[in-house]
């Protein structure tokens, strides 16, 4: 009987790639994907350690799994349980202490090691092991050993260009949890990039953890960075977006202006973190750059694409964030008018610079700024999002759901989600489309005529 594997996903973009790459592995090994969590002979658990709550779910969901794993056993079958990504790589053997039921443990450079390690844990009567754990930062690169296959296209494709991080923030686990900055090579990522395409693939999402720090090697070894790559994408046949993200301001350079500039392809969306709009809390964070020359930033791409928007990320409660402080930040929202943000209050994480800085902000106070914040950043999202009632959208369609009498799914340029009602058959298809109705994450059209 053909064996079944499941994987669950936590945290970001860069998550989402990285389990299709690991579906990738077990498709290869023979293996049929399965959404039902009793059919999984192979559960793999891939983590986020952005913040506490990605911990705290990934214990909960091993909970779960254990009372499967039980309960498969009793009916003998066997359930090897994997716990994979920055959780993983971050908190290592503990994971076995807290849940001695688990079998592997891979870090976020290590999961192209799973064939072997699964192939281990098959012959453990051969083993004095029974759990194995891989979390090296080896100079190769994991992608060299990962299927060239990738086995299912969505209309929007992630990408991973660049991984790892050199920046350093205080209160960011991701150099510990990714490690240094790597880039692929530009010939790696056009193949990839021509297989989603022949799949069906229509937009690209180009990631990385600084992905405008890319600078992989090119044709005649030279390097290049995120605009030249984008500018070689854009000649692909059959590619009709490209996005990226996320982006640094420490990293935005004169090719990638050019590139919102020149190509048409290019979505004019910018996710830029900022993180505060106070100096003082932005050099405690070590984020290396002023409030003033992010601002630069933003205006330099206003001038080179008028209709370019931005989103961005904010931590609220920052030790030593003042009240005044915060006021900066919720005026630089107001300089900006964000049309799509994330905002969470400060989690800290171990291992970081910043993790024994004394938390001299009281709780409620930190949830009554992040309320405040939030209420502004949802009401510049639903002004923009106000702007195009009544008027026309470009979409292009992602998905499709049958149950809800085939409601149709797509974005705008903008990352703005659009419903189309009542429509078949959209999936992949690209259409300017009338908005009859605007919400604060959302907008619902109508073919025009």
């Amino acid at each position: 009987m053909l064996k079944k594997f499941k994987v669950k996903t936590f945290g970001c973009q860069m998550n989402v790639y990285d389990s299709q790459k690991i579906s990738d592995i077990f498709y290869k090994l023979g293996y049929k994907n399965t959404f039902i969590d009793e059919e999984a002979d192979i559960y793999i658990i891939n983590t986020c350690h952005i913040r506490n709550k990605a911990k705290q779910k990934l214990y909960s969901e091993l909970g779960k799994i254990y009372k499967i794993k039980k309960n498969r056993f009793q009916n003998d079958q066997n359930t090897i349980t994997v716990v994979a990504g920055c959780v993983a790589q971050a908190e290592g053997e503990e994971i076995f202490k807290r849940a001695p039921f688990v079998d592997i443990i891979v870090g976020s450079q290590s999961y192209q090691k799973l064939p072997n390690l699964i192939k281990k844990i098959k012959n453990k009567n051969k083993e004095k092991n029974k759990q194995f754990i891989e979390l090296d930062f080896e100079p190769k690169s994991k992608f060299d050993d990962l299927p060239k296959k990738k086995y299912i296209s969505e209309v929007s494709s992630y990408l991973t260009i660049q991984e790892g991080c050199d920046k350093f923030c205080k209160f960011c686990v991701v150099p510990y949890t990714r490690g240094p900055e790597y880039s692929r090579t530009v010939e790696e990522i056009v193949r990839e990039a021509e297989f989603l395409i022949k799949n069906g693939t229509k937009e690209i999402i180009l990631l990385g953890q600084n992905v405008n720090a890319y600078h992989g090697l090119g044709f005649d070894n030279k390097e290049f960075n995120l605009g030249k790559l984008i500018y070689v994408l854009a000649k692909i046949k059959g590619l009709k977006r490209i996005r990226y993200m996320t982006a640094h301001p420490k990293d935005m350079h004169e090719d990638l202006y050019n590139a919102h500039r020149d190509l048409e392809k290019l979505m004019p969306f910018l996710h830029l973190p900022i993180q505060s709009g106070s100096n003082k809390i932005l050099k405690a964070m070590n984020r290396n750059y002023t409030v003033e020359e992010y601002l630069k930033i933003i205006n330099k791409a206003k001038k080179t694409r008028k209709d370019i928007v931005f989103s961005s990320d904010f931590i609220v409660g920052y030790p030593g964030e003042s009240k005044e402080d915060f006021q900066k930040t919720l005026d630089l929202v107001d300089k900006v008018k964000y049309v799509q943000s994330f905002s969470f209050i400060y989690s800290p994480r171990p291992g970081t610079m910043a993790y024994n800085l004394k938390n001299n902000i009281e709780e409620n106070e930190k949830k009554r700024r992040l309320y405040i914040l939030q209420n502004k950043l949802k009401f510049y999202q639903e002004k923009f999002n106000n702007k195009f009632l009544k008027k026309s959208l470009n979409v292009l369609f992602t998905n499709s759901i049958k149950k809800r009498n085939y409601q149709s799914l797509g974005y705008s340029p903008y990352m703005q989600l659009v419903r189309l009602e009542k429509a078949r058959d959209m999936k992949g298809k690209i259409k300017n489309l009338k908005i009859v109705k605007t919400f604060y994450k959302s907008l619902e059209a109508v073919n025009e005529v």
